[in-house]
This record gives C-alpha cells, structure tokens and sequence, in this order.
C-alpha cells in the first residue's frame, strides 16, 4: 500500500502528514485507513503528547477524492468516521497546520483537529452542494460553533470559500502564520504543549470538547471522574514536587 499517510516523531510531537500531492491530499479510503492508524499511533505512544496534522503540496486537503466516491463510495473507518478521525480523532491534542487550502472533507479533517493554524493566504470552504453533495462529515455541526449563523449559512449554500483572516477573526483558525511557515508556527506550538502533564492535556481537552451544550450538573459529574484518576496521579506529585524543586517534570503519563 502506497504511503498516503507519513509520520515522523519529533520529541514528544508526532507529525502526521497527508501524502497525495499529485490529488491535492483528497480523502480516499487508504489515506482514511493509514490517518487513523497514525492517531492511534499518537494516543497509544505514552512517550507522545501532542499531533501536528498538515499536508504535502500545494494544500492541506481538498477534500474527498471524488473518484473514487463514484466506485468505492465514502472512505469511512469505523466509529472514526469519514477520513479515519472526523466522529472520533485523538484522545489527546492534535493541532491542524494549513496551507493553500482546507476545502469540503479537508476542511472537515481540520475542525476534527483542537487548533487549527493557516498560513495567512488559506482558504477555507464547504463546497460540496456545488456537486451534488452536502457536508456530511461534521462541517454542519462544527462550524456553527465557530463561525456566526449567517456565515455558515452562505458558505453551506454558495460553496464559496472565505479567507484564513475572516476564519481567524470569529475564531474558526486560531492562529496565523505567513504562506510557508504554518507548519513551523504549528509545530512551535505543539512544544509549548508538550511541556505540559499529558494526563492534565488529555482531560482539559475531553471537558472542554465533550461539555458543549451539557448542563453544569452534566459537567461536574463528568469532571469528577478525571479530578479521581489525573489528582491521584504520579505526575500530579511529580509536577508540584519539581515546582517546588525548580526544576522540569518528568512526566510519565500515569
């Protein structure tokens, strides 16, 4: 099977790259297959504590391979959904790095991820009415919690794209980098991160992620399992014990 998928450690980070250039990284069922075996790969390494998701050429993604729709239908993965992460991605933090452009099941892929971060000259879109389709793999969920009504509402029904300014302006992308240095701007942030107890990172990250819409009832119960297993911790001793010490933590991820 040809590699539609890279991946490579960097200190606690694993980058993972979508490797089909030559189709603008479109969404087909090997690359589906090879990206969440990669997120599995991530949550499953506890000397990994953070995912920089990105993509080779001229793009991040264009989104599903239309092609191959026609002869193999949607690439789906199991509870992972379309593209192998969009109804379940990594357990812990994965950062999207987006240049050229995020469009239909690529944009999708992105808002899988916690943080996107775009090159300044990105765009982003939903274009999938404009042939005969509709965003079925989170767009319609996702985005209305990012973006206002109306501006969803026109980039569902024009299938017209908006810049990586706009999105970073009412939240979409989180941080803006200049054409070429996505990746680097992401990467950098994926060390900071990194730093931090992985326990502690997985949990914010759940609570936050999984909380929105829930009562506060619903919150606390759900935070009182994670203070049971992260407070009680080795890390949650190790990381005042090297406060205290002056020093940097040793995490261990238990």
């Amino acid at each position: 099977m040809a590699n539609e998928v890279l991946t490579e450690v960097r200190g606690r980070t694993l980058l993972i790259t979508l490797n089909r250039p030559e189709a603008m990284n479109a969404i087909n069922q090997a690359l589906a297959e090879q990206l969440a075996q990669a997120v599995e790969q991530l949550d499953s390494d506890p000397a990994l504590s953070v995912g920089v998701l990105t993509g080779t050429g001229r793009g991040f993604s264009a989104g599903m391979d239309l092609k191959a729709f026609l002869s193999d239908g949607m690439p789906m993965i199991g509870d992972r959904g379309f593209g192998g992460i969009t109804a379940r991605a990594a357990e812990k933090p994965l950062i999207a790095a987006v240049e050229g452009f995020a469009l239909a099941g690529g944009l999708e892929l992105a808002m899988s991820c916690d943080i996107i971060v775009s090159a300044r000259d990105a765009k982003f879109g939903i274009p999938e009415t404009s042939v005969g389709l509709f965003a079925a793999a989170g767009a319609l969920l996702r985005l209305p919690r990012a973006l206002p009504y109306g501006l969803t509402m026109k980039l569902a029904l024009t299938a017209k794209p908006i810049g990586a300014e706009l999105a970073q302006q009412y939240g979409l992308v989180t941080d803006l980098a200049e054409p070429g240095h996505a990746l680097a701007a992401a990467l950098e942030l994926a060390e900071q991160i990194a730093r931090n107890a992985p326990l502690g990172l997985k949990a914010s990250k759940a609570l936050i992620r999984e909380m929105q819409g829930r009562t506060e009832a619903e919150f606390w119960a759900m935070q009182r399992e994670y203070i049971d297993s992260v407070f009680s911790s080795e890390d949650a001793v190790e990381g005042p014990k090297a406060f205290a010490e002056k020093r940097k933590p040793d995490w261990q991820g238990r």
